[in-house]
């Protein structure tokens, strides 16, 4: 519970500093911090990585999904068709749906459109965390059911009543869950006027107008109806077919709507200027890219330009990734964007960007420069060559061993069932990647990363959150027709000190929100320990058809205390806690400061 320590105080006003919207003198500025970003890039490059062989700290994983009591099988009904939702599934979740601290585990089933008798085999899972390092099958008396082929699922209190709903996107109609408490759901008919009926993939709530209640935005992908399915491989006597590319097919627009008092939502995609604009949209973040204080939404297109809808404050987008640098890359080519994720990789305070692509394209990693400027950082950093011969999904910043740098992971496996007759020795299960964080450069340690990272699957959606609440971060990962992936965090070899090897320090944030939307989704947080500021947003969906835990993860490598935490609320309110508690998950009411702080279960 709250303690005498813990001292907060609250402003009202702008939470950031305004961002002057005037194009000459933001041209201006751009130009300049472009410079010296390229520079100080450049020394950066400068310094080379680790020599091979040389032990560094690295966080090792082990997969526990089926001694967790994960016994979910992905079904994605692969037919001779090659229909393209086939290989495109599925979405998983971390969120705790009954308040009780720990995080419980949802996953998307897909379905058959070949087979109606193999559709009815599909069923989203629901799974509550025992806090005991396993997890119940609560499903049945969840309420939540199958509807259509399933794809991914996003998590918000939309109504504001302190439970987490649920939102599932699917090739046709969406549903909306609202939670009533005791792991129990309700479908909302219709979704609320959320419904659609295109072909959705991935989706996150914000709140854009900042009136306190989430919205809902969608991204679409394309129209790939079933009597729209051509032959696509190799033609002859001994045909070889696989899935289409994307560009065979009509692009689709995304979807934005407004929360209407917790009751219902509206579409307003051609109002706000979101309809305007197609693409293969497949990937979705969001984050106050230029510090105005108001969310900006970035979408990753499968092998079309990018999106970054700039919130204008007033009800409309404006999209800017051309002129931010990353619509595409520095050679000027469209890439296969497929997940995204933002998080502030380099420590500047500033929110970078990574979308993952195909094969040989590199996944793309890109330097916030500010304001509403970037800079292609994918070679210099090293997540370029790392990442060349994979196809990739999820991908999530996090920070794997707590020593206060952003780390990345990558869920990978090709989209061709018939990769290696059709790509040159390409296979469809792939590794998936975990690349530490080392002074801005990244490198690869995955094979140095456990167990958990050596198996090859053909992996989608992946999710961040500590499931066991010890301060360290786990990973949820799904796999295309197959089983899930629960990669427990062990910790990091090579740390020791005067007490033996343990892990490093962290600090676990939950905000809850009171003129702010209740989940505290968009609320930007700055902790400052051992003289070193962090800056973290909580997101709502984000990586590929998924969802992380909503409580903002700091580690703080040596420091025993941290000195500082800042919350900047998204309704413009400004809290400011001082001596915050180290190695406890703490929780933060808007306007309250601490209401409880609870030690890591170590």
């Amino acid at each position: 519970m709250r303690g005498a320590g813990f001292t907060t105080r609250l402003t009202r006003g702008a939470a950031r500093m305004p961002y002057r919207r005037d194009r000459s003198r933001q041209t201006a500025r751009a130009t300049c911090l472009l410079m010296v970003a390229l520079v100080s890039a450049g020394m950066r490059a400068a310094s080379s990585p680790r020599p091979d062989g040389v032990p560094v700290p690295v966080a090792t994983f082990r997969d526990i999904a089926r001694s967790a009591g994960l016994d979910f099988v992905h079904v994605n009904g692969a037919s001779e068709q090659r229909f393209l939702p086939e290989v495109l599934g599925s979405g998983g979740l971390f969120l705790d749906v009954d308040n009780d601290g720990w995080l419980d585990v949802f996953l998307v089933d897909g379905g058959s459109i070949a087979d109606p008798r193999l559709a009815g085999r599909a069923h989203h899972r629901l799974y509550r965390n025992r806090g005991d390092g396993t997890f119940d099958d609560v499903t049945a008396r969840s309420g939540i059911a199958q509807r259509g082929y399933g794809m991914g699922a996003c998590a918000g209190d939309y109504d504001n009543d302190g439970l987490i709903d649920l939102y599932i996107t699917n090739v046709g109609p969406n549903q909306l869950y609202r939670n009533i408490g005791h792991g129990r759901f309700v479908e909302i008919p219709s979704a609320g006027g959320a419904g659609g009926r295109l072909w959705s993939t991935s989706c996150t709530f914000l709140d854009i107008d900042r009136d306190g209640d989430l919205d809902l935005f969608v991204t679409n992908y394309v129209d790939a109806a079933p009597a729209r399915n051509p032959f696509c491989g190799i033609e002859g006597a001994r045909p070889v077919r696989d899935y289409c590319h994307p560009l065979m097919y009509p692009p689709l627009h995304s979807t934005l709507y407004r929360n209407a008092a917790g009751k219902s939502f509206e579409d307003i995609s051609t109002s706000s200027g979101i309809a305007a604009l197609r693409g293969n949209g497949l990937g979705v973040a969001v984050a106050d890219v230029d510090d105005d204080g108001w969310p900006d939404v970035f979408v990753a297109n499968d092998a079309m330009p990018n999106f970054l809808f700039r919130n204008n404050s007033d009800g409309t987008f404006s999209d800017i990734a051309g002129l931010a640098g990353v619509a595409v890359t520095a050679d000027g080519k469209a890439k296969a964007g497929m997940g995204t994720a933002f998080g502030d990789f380099a420590g500047t305070g500033r929110l970078g960007l990574i979308v993952t692509n195909h094969e040989a394209e590199m996944h793309s990693l890109f330097l916030n420069i500010g304001p509403t400027m970037f800079s292609d950082a994918t070679v210099r950093s090293g997540i370029g060559p790392a990442t060349r011969p994979y196809v990739g999904f999820g991908v999530a910043f996090f920070d794997a061993d707590n020593d206060g740098d952003l780390d990345v992971a990558i869920a990978n496996g090709h989209v061709m069932a018939n990769a290696a007759v059709l790509r040159g020795g390409g296979t469809f299960a792939q590794r998936n990647l975990l690349l530490r964080n080392s002074g801005g450069h990244f490198e690869n340690v995955t094979d140095h990363a456990g167990p958990g990272f050596s198996t090859a699957l053909v992996s989608r959606a992946l999710a961040v959150g500590d499931i066991d609440n010890d301060g360290d971060l786990d990973l949820l990962v799904t796999n295309n027709g197959a089983g899930v992936s629960l990669l427990l965090n062990e910790g990091w070899a090579g740390r020791t000190d005067a007490e033996g090897a343990r892990p490093a320090n962290a600090v676990l944030v939950r905000v809850i929100g009171t003129k702010s939307n209740r989940s505290g989704i968009g609320a930007r947080l700055t902790l400052t320990a051992g003289g070193r500021r962090q800056v973290r947003e909580v997101q709502s969906g984000s990586s590929y058809l998924s969802q992380s835990d909503l409580r903002a993860h700091f580690g703080l490598g040596a420091a025993r205390r941290a000195e500082r935490l800042q919350i900047a609320w998204p309704t413009g309110a400004l809290e400011v806690i001082e001596d915050v508690p180290i190695n406890h998950v703490i929780t933060v009411r808007e306007g309250k400061g601490i209401i409880d702080a609870t030690p890591f279960r170590r």
